[in-house]
């Protein structure tokens, strides 16, 4: 049998797996490399460093430096891809025939160039780019922060559109599938969920003893879902409410500690966050970006008891019928306490599995890959 190669191009390093955004890097690599891929991946190293983990699933793995300097922000680029260029890159992604997959829209500058028309090429969507950014720009408080991620989404609209028939894009919702069909008129995009460490539903009968919000506080997103909940839904509930996640900024901790009912748990060890999910009655995680898929989501699903979001965080995913969803502070207040009450019971679960398990499904998601690209 004749092997199978494929160009594997990253954003970024895709380990350690220390955030949500590398998961479907390094579990698709593995669910490949299981299914016999020779992959050849090229990173880009911007203060990850090189990882040996990574030669243990990758025929090599090349690594390039990410140009971070000012001469990177352009008028006409995105700066996600502009620091990305690299002619060694395209060097090397040209020395073969083999098909090339870039994880997300920061790998295509060579794409936009159409300097890899002979190559089949396959780009995976993590989110609909444009309208992250311009949802960041609506989390953050800095003034100049929002004057950058206003920029940046204006470029990365045209440049979505300026690429949007130079190859098959995969997308990790329905939703977002849509918006590029819609939105770009993109004829060849594709749904394929993302990639996870999760091979069963670890969910416990029973109840928890609080309320858990979970994430990487130091991301401007998360740290406005917290304060929101502090300051709209429980300002005025008793039940207790555990924050936790890395880098909270002291803005979160002051807020956090005025709240007799609140704990915030600052850099916990993945054990330690692993526990407070399960030992959790509900898991709260309201989203203020709509696009692309919550791991820290699916993370309370395979793991936890209840889940209350609003619309923003499940839109499109399929997992709807999972969650209870919530639309403003008032029915977030009138759904932790009905729920607070309600065992999570054998049944709960079952739903869990018939939903989670069909989808979020590494060999069989890697096989429709292999289908598409082969």
């Amino acid at each position: 049998m004749v092997d199978k190669h494929l160009h594997i191009v990253c954003l970024d390093v895709p380990y350690p797996v220390d955030h949500g955004g590398i998961f479907d890097l390094f579990y698709k690599i593995v669910a490949l490399y299981e299914l016999n891929i020779k992959i050849h991946l090229h990173c880009f190293e911007y203060g990850r460093g090189h990882q040996v983990e990574l030669n243990k699933y990758c025929a090599e793995v090349i690594y390039y430096k990410r140009k971070r300097s000012v001469s990177s922000f352009s008028l006409s680029l995105p700066y996600i891809v502009n620091s990305r260029r690299n002619a060694e890159l395209l060097t090397n992604l040209l020395k073969d025939d083999h098909p090339v997959l870039m994880e997300g829209i920061h790998c295509t500058y060579f794409l936009s160039q159409n300097k890899l028309l002979n190559k089949k090429v396959f780009v995976r969507l993590h989110n609909v780019e444009s309208e992250y950014y311009k949802q960041l720009a609506n989390s953050t408080t800095s003034v100049f922060k929002k004057m950058y991620f206003l920029y940046e989404s204006r470029l990365l609209k045209k440049y979505e559109q300026k690429i949007s028939s130079k190859a098959t894009f995969i997308a990790v919702t329905l939703k977002d599938k849509e918006i590029y069909e819609k939105e770009f008129h993109v004829t060849d995009v594709k749904y394929l969920p993302v990639f996870l460490p999760f091979n069963a539903v670890r969910t416990k009968q029973g109840r928890g003893s609080y309320c858990l919000y979970h994430g990487n506080l130091g991301i401007p997103e998360n740290e406005k879902a917290v304060r929101w909940l502090l300051s709209n839904v429980f300002n005025t509930l008793s039940i207790p409410f555990v924050v936790a996640g890395k880098n909270p900024s002291e803005r979160l901790r002051r807020l956090a500690h005025q709240n007799s009912n609140t704990c915030l748990v600052e850099n916990p060890a993945d054990d330690e966050m692993n526990e407070l999910i399960s030992k959790a009655h509900i898991n709260i995680l309201p989203s203020f970006n709509s696009t692309g898929i919550k791991i820290k989501l699916l993370n309370a699903l395979f793991n936890g008891r209840h889940c209350i979001v609003n619309a923003a965080a499940v839109d499109g995913t399929g997992l709807e019928s999972l969650c209870c969803i919530a639309k403003d502070s008032a029915s977030f207040k009138i759904n932790i306490n009905a729920l607070y009450k309600r065992v999570f019971t054998n049944e709960d679960i079952k739903s869990r599995k018939q939903i989670l398990l069909s989808k979020y499904d590494n060999e069989q998601n890697a096989g429709q890959l292999i289908q598409w690209i082969y």
